[in-house]
């Protein structure tokens, strides 16, 4: 059997045994318990506030088999799932400023109360949310308690302060731009409180002192001579002291656990363990592209900048504990095959080499915590360039979300609704799938710095990650004609992995400029309408798919996103993406509508075993 088919089979052999309840379940979030209505405090949702996001709420529990791991690995998951708790609340905490403080009084008020379903439905809500700011039916930011609105700077700068404002002092003052944009630093008015806090930290942590030589210097000077209106930045080792030490702890405790069974990801363990308090994670990336695991693998740090909608700069913290399917695995490395001919096929001119053997795992999703929960699919690390270029990436397949029954049938609904019904079986779960595998190996390839020699994101700044997302939704695309070429897909394989694309472009409600996911999906079914890829049936209210049309629109559109990040202007990406963000009333919100009732969820809120969910 060829290495595609077997992959096939097995793709398929997981989704039948996953809906015959291999170790994961899905339902609609259970509904508080009926209760007597309870007059909450003001600034809290009101049940019936709640109500409609929690009626929209699908709950998918994960539970992989955890049997096969020795007593050494299990004991490494235990303190590693230790070690997401921690980063869980530290990206809770960083995303807003009241966000810890606002969930600890509101399970003292769910206890005080005697656990009435208005408490119980706001809990699961900052569950879902990660945090005290709501995301509605409408696309609409709001708290659902009584904490201050939302910002775009997070709690990563000064809570509030304006663009302008950073603009300005960074202008006045060049030399502090680089770590004041470092996508691992804290930004503080440097204000004398703010300074002993973080010397303090130092204090606490002396190592701290030795592996960021002058900080303390520049602490003690901010004290001496404090400046509100300046600003200025700390590492997040130093950020979050407390909590790195504690990680630290953890990680290695971890390593040594898992020591006698996997060598080399003891190792990563340990280097990654030094990065939290070194701040500086070459050492823990290098380790773990080049490390050969065997069953666990663990994301483990701060690297995707989505939440930062000040700069696109600031990395967010992220735990995720996976189990490797070995078989899938390896099948999946065969099957890639010569990524640097893929890359060379690109359709820009400032090729680059990539690195052969990128490490693939297929896993099975443990827990997840901070920004990789929620449904997370797959990922690529590192980001930095440099990393990238020295050691590589590696992909994470998340398969038990990927190809879990009941997600996809959730996930499937908008197409079903959007698309003419010719095309209806067009679309199967493998098909998302293989577009998942090469949306993700389409981050490694095409520009990865501008023609000045810039990271994309100092250069786009809150636009780079839309360009770069939607850079690899169409490599994924793009490469679907040379592996139909290559016999890795048969005809009705490409027409999956196309109809997975079509689904991806597929709005429910108008977009934020700060959805970078869903404002390039908007801007790619737009291009797709204008260049006829898609047309639009007004007498059905339903796109038609024109094949015929696809890999050379693709590729059209592929040449000007690759353009724009090689160019570095970001006057120019914000009048590309301005240009192609339009909302019409007469398609998409015809399509919009019948997508909202086509889809019983709306949201997705993911549980754990390992947790005791």
């Amino acid at each position: 059997m060829s290495v595609r088919k077997h992959l096939l089979s097995l793709i398929n052999a997981c989704v039948v045994a996953m809906s015959l309840g291999c170790g994961a379940g899905a339902s609609a979030a259970p509904p508080p318990r009926a209760s007597a209505p309870v007059a909450l405090p003001a600034g809290y949702y009101t049940e019936a506030q709640a109500k409609p996001i929690l009626e929209k709420m699908l709950t998918v529990r994960l539970a992989p088999d955890l049997s096969a791991l020795t007593p050494g690995e299990a004991e490494a998951v235990k303190k590693l799932l230790e070690a997401g708790e921690i980063f869980e609340a530290i990206y809770e905490r960083s995303r807003h400023k009241d966000a810890l403080s606002a969930h600890r009084e509101l399970g003292e008020l769910h206890r005080r109360l005697g656990s009435p379903a208005a408490t119980q439905g706001l809990l699961t809500l900052y569950q879902f949310f990660q945090g005290p700011i709501a995301t509605t039916l409408d696309n609409k930011r709001e708290p659902f308690m009584p904490v201050a609105p939302p910002a775009p700077g997070k709690a990563v700068y000064p809570w509030g302060i304006a663009k302008g404002e950073v603009d300005a002092f960074l202008a006045a003052r060049p030399a502090e731009r680089a770590s004041i944009l470092d996508v691992r630093t804290v930004v503080r008015r440097a204000d004398a409180a703010s300074a002993r806090a973080d010397r303090e930290a130092l204090d606490r942590h002396p190592v701290l002192d030795v592996l960021h030589p002058g900080l303390r210097d520049r602490l003690v000077g901010i004290e001496k001579s404090p400046d509100p209106k300046a600003l200025y930045a700390v590492p997040y080792a130093v950020a979050y002291a407390d909590e790195m030490a504690r990680a630290y702890s953890l990680l290695m405790g971890a390593a040594a656990a898992a020591a006698g069974d996997d060598p080399d990801f003891a190792r990563y363990l340990r280097n990654r363990a030094r990065d939290l308090l070194s701040n500086d994670y070459e050492s823990g990336d290098a380790s773990w592209v080049t490390g050969r695991f065997k069953r666990l693998n663990a994301q483990i740090g701060a690297y995707e900048v989505y939440d930062d909608e000040l700069y696109g700069t600031k990395a967010f913290y992220s735990l995720s504990v996976l189990l490797r399917d070995v078989k899938a695995s390896d099948d999946v490395v065969r099957a890639v095959g010569d990524l640097q001919a893929i890359e060379d096929s690109l359709p820009y001119e400032k090729k680059k080499r990539v690195q052969a053997g990128i490490p693939i795992g297929v896993y099975d999703v443990i827990a997840d915590f901070g920004q990789a929960r929620g449904g997370n699919t797959a990922s690529i690390l590192p980001n930095e360039p440099e990393f990238a270029r020295r050691y590589g990436r590696r992909i994470l397949m998340r398969r038990n979300i990927l190809e879990h029954p009941e997600i996809d049938a959730h996930i499937v609904r908008p197409y079903q609704a959007a698309i003419d019904p010719a095309h209806a079986a067009d679309y199967r779960p493998a098909g998302r799938f293989y577009y998942t595998l090469w949306h993700e190996i389409g981050h490694y390839l095409g520009v990865d710095r501008d023609k000045n020699g810039r990271d994309l994101d100092i250069a786009f700044e809150d636009a780079s990650s839309l360009l770069e997302e939607m850079k690899a939704d169409l490599v994924g695309l793009f490469v679907a004609k040379t592996l139909t070429e290559r016999g890795f897909y048969d005809e009705a394989q490409k027409r999956a992995v196309y109809a997975a694309g079509i689904l991806r472009t597929l709005q429910n409600v108008r977009p934020r400029r700060d959805q970078p996911y869903r404002t390039m999906q908007l801007m790619q079914m737009n291009y797709f309408l204008e260049k006829g890829l898609l047309s639009f049936n007004r007498a059905k209210g339903v796109l038609t798919i024109h094949y015929d049309r696809y890999h050379d629109v693709v590729t059209s559109l592929l040449r000007e996103v690759l353009a724009v990040q090689y160019g570095g202007d970001k006057a120019a990406a914000d009048a590309f993406i301005d240009a192609n963000t339009k909302w019409d009333k007469d398609i998409h919100e015809v399509l919009a509508a019948k997508i909202q009732k086509k889809q019983r969820y709306r949201f997705q809120l993911t549980r754990y075993a390992a947790l005791g969910g």
